[in-house]
């Protein structure tokens, strides 16, 4: 997988000094505009944040899993296997994934069904926990039903009104810095907290 440096190009990844978040973005093209992304990784960034990017290979069209009468016949939206292990790697992705509800759901459905990691949505169109659980998909507000459930990750919250292709506003980038800020503090009390019961087994052991 290429390294990305310049303009966002399709298969390319922007690595962070340290791997907490990755911002995943469709390929782009002539309709998909990867503009924002860059933008909020920037502010992201500035604001210390540590933020990879990767511009998906197969990142237009939409995955298999999308119904078969709505599909049509364009790209098949998909993650090779260097992009999964490159998610797995980061403690949380935010998903920038197009602008059709639809869309969104089920690309971010093909995602998480293959990586157990919790991802926040950032989409124009307004969007709520219940659209991604009625697909099956985790969230952290509303659960699919046991048998239903399709995803290992979990969609932990939700940004909308980021215009696809537009500056994205300095509001919108505080509202996600301070969400990311939230999980990842929340994330690391979880592990100073599994690594401290680890360290006391070890202990009991050693007594």
């Amino acid at each position: 997988m290429a390294k990305g440096g310049g303009l966002a190009q399709r298969g390319t990844l922007s690595e962070a000094t340290k791997p907490d978040v990755i911002a995943i973005a469709m390929s782009p093209g002539r309709r998909h505009i990867t503009k924002p992304v860059c933008e909020m990784t920037y502010g992201l960034r500035r604001e210390g944040i540590q933020t990879s990017v990767l511009v998906l290979e197969s990142g237009t069209g939409v995955p298999e899993s999308y119904p078969v009468g709505s599909r049509g016949y364009g790209p098949t939206f998909g993650l090779n296997e260097k992009e999964l292990d490159q998610i797995a790697r980061h403690k949380i992705a935010v998903l920038h994934l197009g602008n059709v509800r639809s869309h969104v759901i089920f690309k971010t459905k093909e995602i998480l069904a293959q990586v157990d990691i919790p991802a926040v949505i950032v989409a124009q169109c307004p969007m709520d926990f219940e659209d991604f659980a009625k697909e099956g998909i985790r969230t952290r507000a509303v659960m699919p039903p046991h048998a239903k459930i399709q995803t290992l990750g979990t969609v932990v919250d939700l940004v909308t009104g980021v215009t696809r292709g537009a500056t994205c506003t300095r509001f919108k980038l505080n509202t996600l810095a301070k969400t990311l800020n939230k999980h990842l503090a929340e994330i690391s009390a979880k592990e100073a907290k599994e690594s401290e019961k680890a360290a006391q087994k070890v202990g009991r052991k050693a007594t």
